[in-house]
């Protein structure tokens, strides 16, 4: 680490201490000191199958110490046996099995020794088991008569515990046990009594030693059982503890041990065995029974397990009991124990020794190993206590205090090492510590001195001790600088003292920029199924580079740095990414960035939204005929509070498993009355409603069936409608499943004819409709339908007035008259037919009309009818899309839902002089330098006597840029072609020819050219067009051309536009304008743009005679009409002749309205 030294030589000063380093560090090894045993063995057994056993004895000091071992309070000597090895520098010896080693049995004790004093170890124990095993000898049978007690005794072995003892026959099956055969604790077989079945001659004995590995068996016990002349029936009496014990027995067990207390009994019947304890309460576990109750065992006794247990064996014939008086005893505890540490001369020392246990232990105070002579030994010596006053070098010593009684042996040492040496100062010179800014600094200074240093700290160049109160000097001579600031980077030094001498070492501290952390966002909330995206952003020393890391943490625990649950969380570095969030991904996450020296942490909640979970218990109370209440307990909110719970319920007559909504119940309730219908097997669900949707339905309720009841609502929408004059069809929506309210429901229909004073008509009905025949036609009735079932009749009903079957009109409009509004424009009037002629509801006014001839050539048309409605009861119409110029007829009917009634009588008449149709073509026939000849064809409708024609032609080229427009009249009306002279060579030109009636002139068909360029072209082209090449290129440029025009009529076939569509964008007819003045609705090309230059009109300007009638007048064909709004939405139908006006199937009319 970088040492950062400040110049800026900071006095500060601060007295510090004298520090007490008694017990507080550990003597170094290399200041001369007590042995201190660091490692020892405890009891251990010697295994015959293990190939060496070692015994440990370590220990430190200085001198090093030497080991001495004795062997049951003797000296041991572990060169006088070769299967001992030992090592140099350790008290540790380890014996080699050869075979017996029988010898090395008992208990050792290791001494570690220098010239200051000697340390103890406690007591080590090895024992060195023998192979256990059954005796042999010859077992007699065992002759008994049935109901006899016995007694087959085992007799195991002693071995290693623990033992294992079990009664198996030769086939290694297991002696059934129960409560009157039974195991004792010492292994012996009982037997209550004996019956019949109990013979056999393979009872034998197996005793298993685990640690030994090691089963042995004892040779089989032969049991006959006889059978006897007489029941021996008997109270019980035990066999364990014997009689011979008497009544009572006193037991002891050592405190955290097991007690085992065992009864086992004989008779016939066959003994029960209970416990109670006499003085005293039982545990408040309570104990358990082993053995069929023959056994009372309490684990981790204590003293409150102390008291008399007094067991019963009971049958039919009597009783036997026996008490136990439980003694708890403990071995040796430490109350206190002798503490050395480094004393300096001069000083004064007490050691205390205190034990506890019971028996009550005795205390034995040793010195280096040897038992303290109270008369040579300087100092005070009681039971429990040595003092020594005065401590010189001399007094250095081991003090060792035994506490024993029966159970055992415990053993403290206290090391009293008296020093006088001059401060050691363990902590390296020139450590190097750094820490960031407001965290605490620890430079070290570990020191061990005898007697007790003064340690102060000095900074930079200062030799003032420092004295603020954000310094501290700690037991341990550690300086603590609390809150640092960058001012306390520098250089330190530590100085300690006392009055054998001094020393000192030095200590850099640099002092780093704190790491900042922030998580954004801070409490996200997200819906489930959403993503999430956690940045974290920090700020860190730019030293400490190397070692900043950053980590996340969920709930306390770390998230892995790879993505986690198959690509849904990921983790790269400082962001945190969760795709498809889940409920459980809901928690504190956060965001911890590490360096050398600091951490830093900032957190974020998770809180994941979603849908309620579904209610849960259902429950209904409350029930009554037409009402039950509902509750319910609402699920998981899921962090957005439920706002609605919404009822359903299910019917299992009319719609089973078809739910339906009920009622909706506001804010967090759970509880709600609910208005039932009658007649209704009910079954009902809630769905809980959140911010965030609606959870899944809850489980279905127990159904919940309402009796039945008569109706309470009559049908509604009762109308009223008839296929035939004279018949009235009664028709009204039936009631629904959940209104019928109960069986058998019908509808009683009533009717009469209204404003006739006669009785009702009714019928009974089980369909929703009734059909009346022979009624007159078109005459209003009273009617009226009531709901009825078997329990009873609906309120009384409504009245509701209809009119019976409508019939045609059987009169025509009168007064038919026709004002022509323009050529292809006129209105209708008429007057209505009378209100009892109509036979029904009035629909309209049916206007036809037919072309008879035109007025141009006279010619006869065959006649084909179109026709317009006109709805509601109206007197006039207009009629659109007329032939200009010719002669109609026109006949105009009522009509109702039944149909059209008589026509009336023709009305003729004539349309007036129209504008002519385009010319059908405008073709250039010959083109000189400064001249051209034009050709045309007539007009596709001259709609009119022609007055002659208009020709127009103007300059244009590759731009926007165009010439004024030059017109030329053409009066002779029969004239088809015209020269035109006085042209440009070499000029684009674009002409337009259009044909002209009394009313004006019509669409101009166009044509373009090019002029010849000045000069001898013609001649040239009359020498080189003889050429026979010349005639190749020709062709093959026409061949070309021919090519190019088939890729442009595809190309048009697809969408493209094509080239002279172009040039009529980019030139348009000069008097297109003018033409779409004449056409009302006239569709036009949006890319079409305004001629430039002057525009003379032929014949002046063209005054609209439109009519004043607004769009209502129009009436509907068969394919449209006008709505009542005055909306036109369709055009005239029928067939139509040729140049016929068509819909443009939008809400734009398309018919001339100037004349």
């Amino acid at each position: 680490m970088e040492m950062l030294l400040s110049t800026k030589g900071i006095t500060i000063c601060l007295f510090f201490f004298v520090l007490s380093l008694a017990a507080a560090i550990e003597i170094p090894l290399s200041v001369s000191q007590l042995p201190t045993i660091t490692e020892q063995s405890h009891t251990q057994v010697a295994y015959p199958f293990d190939e060496d056993f070692t015994i440990k004895c370590e220990a430190r000091g200085n001198p090093q110490p030497t080991f001495n071992w004795t062997k049951d309070g003797k000296p041991f000597d572990l060169s006088s046996d070769p299967r001992i090895v030992t090592s140099n520098n350790s008290g540790t010896f380890v014996i080699q099995n050869r075979g017996i080693i029988n010898n090395f049995q008992g208990k050792y004790r290791c001494f570690a020794s220098n010239v200051l004093g000697t340390a103890m170890s406690e007591e080590i124990e090895l024992i060195v088991p023998s192979v256990p095993k059954f005796p042999k000898e010859k077992i007699e049978p065992l002759d008994v008569e049935h109901g006899d007690s016995v007694i087959l005794h085992c007799n195991p072995p002693k071995g290693i515990p623990p033992l294992h003892i079990y009664w198996m026959n030769i086939d290694l099956q297991h002696i059934p046990q129960d409560e009157r055969v039974s195991m004792s604790l010492k292994g012996d077989l009982y037997f209550a009594n004996v019956e019949e079945s109990d013979s056999r001659s393979d009872y034998c004995c197996f005793a298993a030693f685990p640690r030994l590995r090691t089963i042995v068996q004892k040779m089989p016990m032969t049991l006959k059982v006889s059978r006897s002349n007489f029941i021996k029936e008997r109270k019980p009496k035990l066999l364990i503890p014997p009689e011979s014990a008497g009544s009572s027995s006193s037991v002891t067990v050592i405190k955290g041990g097991v007690l085992l207390l065992e009864c086992i009994a004989e008779g016939l019947p066959t003994p029960h065995l209970s416990w109670v304890k006499v003085t005293g309460n039982m545990p408040k576990d309570e104990p358990e029974t082993e053995n069929f109750g023959k056994t009372l065992k309490i684990e981790q006794v204590t003293a409150a397990d102390e008291g008399t247990y007094q067991c019963t064996a009971s049958n039919p014939m009597g009783r036997a009991r026996h008490e136990f008086h439980v003694h708890v005893e403990e071995p040796p505890q430490w109350l206190k124990k002798p503490e050395g540490g480094v004393y300096s001369v001069g000083t004064n020392l007490v050691l205390l020794c205190e034990a506890i246990g019971n028996p009550e232990p005795s205390i034995q105070w040793k010195l280096n190993g040897m038992p303290i002579d109270g008369r040579t030994f300087r100092g005070r010596i009681s039971t429990r206590e040595i003092s020594l006053t005065n401590l010189q070098l001399q007094d250095s010593a081991v003090f060792q205090c035994e506490a024993t009684n029966k159970h055992g042996t415990i053993l403290a040492s206290a090391n009293v090492n008296v020093l006088n040496i001059a401060p050691l100062i363990l902590t390296p010179d020139g450590e190097n510590y750094a820490t960031v800014v407001g965290y605490s600094a620890f430079l070290h200074c570990d020191i061990f001195a005898s007697p007790a240093a003064d340690v102060r700290w000095t900074k930079d160049d200062s030799i003032e001790p420092l004295s603020t109160f954000r310094y501290e000097l700690n037991k341990n001579g550690t300086l603590e600088i609390r809150d640092t600031r960058k001012e306390d980077s520098g250089s330190y030094a530590c100085w300690a003292a006392n009055s054998v001498g001094k020393r000192a070492i030095t200590a850099n501290l640099d002092i780093r920029d704190a790491t900042k952390v922030v998580v954004t966002p801070k409490n996200p909330r997200v819906l489930k199924s959403h993503s999430i995206l956690l940045k974290c952003q920090a700020e860190y020393d730019p030293h400490l580079k190397h070692s900043f890391k950053l980590s996340w943490r969920k709930d306390g625990d770390e998230l892995p740095v790879n993505s986690t649950e198959g690509g849904r969380i990921i983790l790269d570095r400082d962001t945190l990414f969760i795709s498809s969030v889940l409920l459980e991904d809901q928690g504190v996450y956060r965001c911890v960035a590490r360096t050398a020296l600091d951490t830093a942490e900032a957190e974020a909640q998770l809180i994941v939204l979603d849908v309620p979970d579904p209610p849960e218990d259902l429950q209904l109370s409350e029930n009554q005929n037409r009402s039950v209440r509902l509750s319910w307990k609402a699920g998981a909110s899921h962090n957005s509070p439920v706002n609605e719970s919404i009822i359903e319920f299910e019917e299992n007559h009319w719609e089973p498993e078809m739910w339906q909504e009920l009622t909706r119940v506001p804010g967090n309730d759970t509880t709600a009355l609910l208005s039932l219908s009658p007649y209704v097997n009910y079954q009902f669900r809630v769905v809980s409603v959140n911010a965030v949707g609606r959870s899944q339905p809850s489980k279905p309720s127990l159904r919940y069936a309402t009796p039945p009841a008569a109706p309470d609502k009559n049908p509604e929408n009762i109308r009223v409608e008839a296929s035939e004059p004279n018949e009235m069809v009664m028709k009204w929506e039936p009631l629904k499943p959940m209104e019928r309210n109960g069986p058998g429901l019908e509808y009683k229909v009533s009717w009469r004819q209204r404003g006739v004073e006669t009785d009702w008509n009714e019928e009974l009905v089980k369909k929703h409709s009734l059909s009346v025949r022979n009624v007159p036609t078109f005459v209003p009735y009273e009617i009226k339908v009531q709901a009825v079932n078997n329990l009873g009749s609906g309120p009384e009903p409504n009245i509701t007035i209809g009119y019976s079957g409508e019939d045609v009109p059987d009169a025509a409009p009168l007064g038919v008259s026709v004002e022509v509004v323009n050529s292809t424009l006129v209105k209708v009037f008429w007057f209505g037919i009378p209100r009892d002629r109509v036979r029904g509801h009035l629909r309209g006014y049916k206007v036809s009309w037919w072309k008879t001839r035109s007025v141009l050539d006279g010619k006869r048309h065959h006649p084909e009818k179109h026709f317009l409605t006109f709805v509601g009861d109206r007197n006039y119409g207009m009629i659109p899309g007329l032939e200009p110029f010719s002669e109609f007829r026109l006949t105009v009917s009522a009509f109702t839902s039944r149909g059209d009634g008589p026509e009336s009588s023709p009305v003729v008449f004539e349309t007036p002089e129209g504008v002519p149709e385009q010319p059908r073509f405008l073709r250039i026939l010959n083109f000189d330098k400064d001249s051209v000849t034009l050709s045309w064809g007539l007009p596709k409708k001259a709609n009119g006597h022609l007055t002659g024609y208009i020709l127009q032609y103007q300059i244009i080229n590759e731009t926007h840029e165009v010439g004024a427009v030059s017109n030329v009249s053409v009066a002779n009306r029969s004239a088809l072609s015209w020269h035109l002279a006085g042209l440009s060579p070499s000029t684009k030109y674009k002409f337009y020819i259009k044909a002209c009636t009394a009313k004006g002139c019509g669409k101009a068909a166009t044509e373009e050219g090019l002029t010849l360029a000045q000069g001898t072209y013609a001649g040239i082209y009359e020498g080189i067009s003889t050429q026979g090449w010349f005639i190749g290129l020709m062709c093959a440029i026409a061949l070309l051309t021919l090519l190019l025009l088939t890729i442009c009529f595809v190309r048009r076939n697809k969408g493209g536009k094509y080239s002279v569509k172009e040039k009529e964008d980019l030139h348009p007819d000069p008097e297109a304008q003018s033409i779409k003045d004449e056409i009302f609705g006239e569709y036009s090309d949006s890319d079409e743009k305004p001629l430039k230059g002057s525009l003379q009109s032929l014949n002046g300007d063209i005054k609209a005679t439109g009519s004043a009638d607004s769009l209502v007048d129009y009436g509907e064909g068969e394919h449209g009409m006008f709505n009542e709004d005055g909306s036109f939405i369709g055009a005239y139908s029928g067939s139509k002749e040729k140049g016929s006006v068509e819909s443009t199937g939008s809400s734009t009319a398309t018919f001339p309205l100037h004349a």
